[in-house]
């Protein structure tokens, strides 16, 4: 690593020092971007990637989409485009070097925006990507982090700056090895596109059953296609997709409510909770009853 960059490493990292006031997820005064800050190593995770980049100063992490391993450190930054159930862990951090990273969430919006205002060559519309991946952290982009971060001790200028600093942060994603995922999840049309509007009504309706021929109309594709597509962006099927958005939702509720199972395999639309015992068993690795009183115990 270059002394440069080691130099706005260790910035950033200050910055999110300065601004993480518990151990976990921070929200800041930018409604975009959160900081996270740990100082042990976690067991696995699950929850929802929203679109989003993160980028670590310390430690390291791992995430696993399906199957996929991906794996980033303060060499690399992560993106997620579209909604996407995950495990994730982090591998590297202690309370004397804690695992210090930051989300900056972004729309498709915002990357048509940039699209629009540079001279980016957007090529044709593509066959479906994978919807994460890490890249090789670049200065270029270090530096229009920082400038967004460094905008907490000013508040005032939040309101103007923070949309320019995000701009410029999608600008060096979308001009980097993997930039053209960015795009083809905007370009109306493309596969991805469409893709992600039939992962937009999963994930508003994960509770409800569907047919695969109603997402595929939604899609524009046959149903073959869509299949193939799905799994090319998202690693998965539609339905161990809305598998997944169910158990964690369930999960959460198990946590939050005093519900017994039965119940709550009904709120996230499982017909049979003994089905929904035996999916929540394989996820997570325990029963129910038996998770809960365990993760309650850690907390």
């Amino acid at each position: 690593m270059s002394e440069p960059m080691y130099k706005q490493q260790e910035e950033l990292a200050k910055l999110i020092e300065c601004y993480s006031s518990q151990e976990g997820v921070n929200a800041t005064a930018i409604p975009s971007l959160f900081f996270i800050r740990r100082s042990n190593i976690t067991g696995p995770k699950h929850s929802v990637y929203k679109p989003s980049i993160c980028i670590i100063v310390q430690g390291a992490k791992e995430v696993w989409l399906s199957q996929e391993r991906f794996r980033y450190s303060p060499a690399d930054y992560l993106v997620a485009s579209v909604d996407l159930p995950v495990t994730a862990q982090i591998v590297e951090a202690s309370s004397e070097v804690p695992y210090l990273a930051l989300n900056l969430v972004f729309t498709p919006s915002q990357i048509l925006e940039v699209l629009r205002d540079s001279e980016i060559r957007v090529g044709k519309k593509e066959n479906a990507n994978r919807a994460m991946f890490v890249s090789p952290t670049e200065l270029s982009m270090l530096d229009a982090v920082i400038r967004l971060a460094r905008l907490l001790d000013n508040p005032k200028d939040i309101p103007l700056l923070a949309p320019l600093f995000t701009k410029e942060i999608l600008y060096r994603v979308l001009q980097g090895r993997h930039g053209n995922v960015l795009v083809q999840i905007a370009l109306e049309g493309s596969s991805t596109n469409r893709i992600r509007d039939v992962i937009d009504q999963i994930t508003n309706n994960y509770d409800r059953s569907f047919r695969i021929e109603k997402l595929a109309e939604i899609a524009n594709m046959s149903a073959a296609s869509l299949h193939r597509h799905f799994k090319e962006v998202t690693a998965m099927s539609p339905i161990q997709f809305q598998k997944q958005l169910r158990l964690q939702e369930a999960r959460r509720l198990l946590l939050s409510e005093s519900t017994d199972a039965a119940d709550v395999a009904f709120q996230v639309g499982y017909e049979s909770p003994s089905q929904f015992s035996r999916e929540y068993s394989r996820m997570f690795g325990f029963p129910p009853r038996e998770d809960v009183k365990r993760l309650r115990g850690e907390l």
